[in-house]
């Protein structure tokens, strides 16, 4: 019997400890999906870069940059979070050319926690 009852409250520890360190992991805004899409290869030059995350994000922390091939700075420095979606952060573009493109991103969750990526997509002429 002491063995049984001893067992119980160890489980419910262990159950605890998991359930704690699984919050953890879900803390954090990764990157869910974006337009144009991570690695993509598109024909049509966007008139903005829009980045979904896995959780809502602090706007006063959080930011976009789009650089061409050679590592300019190419948006219009105008990167918000969306005014009804707060995990949606947008930035406008001018005009873009055929090219390679980094989009380079870094974001605070609301509970604080900082994450950042970057990711390239690719604008074709036609004939590609």
């Amino acid at each position: 019997m002491k063995k049984t009852l001893f067992s119980f409250p160890l489980c419910g520890l262990a159950i605890i400890l998991f359930l704690a360190a699984q919050s953890q992991a879900w803390a954090h805004a990764f990157l869910d999906h974006s337009e144009p899409k991570v690695g993509s290869a598109i024909t049509i030059a966007p008139a903005e870069i829009k980045l979904w995350y896995t959780q809502d994000v602090e706007p006063a922390f959080s930011s976009i940059e789009v650089r061409d091939a050679d590592g300019k700075k190419v948006d219009n420095k105008d990167s918000h979070r969306d005014a009804k979606n707060k995990s949606l952060l947008t930035v406008s573009v001018p005009p873009l050319q055929p090219g390679t493109y980094t989009v380079l991103w870094r974001v605070v969750s609301v509970d604080t926690h900082k994450t950042q990526g970057h990711f390239q997509f690719t604008i074709r002429t036609k004939q590609n």
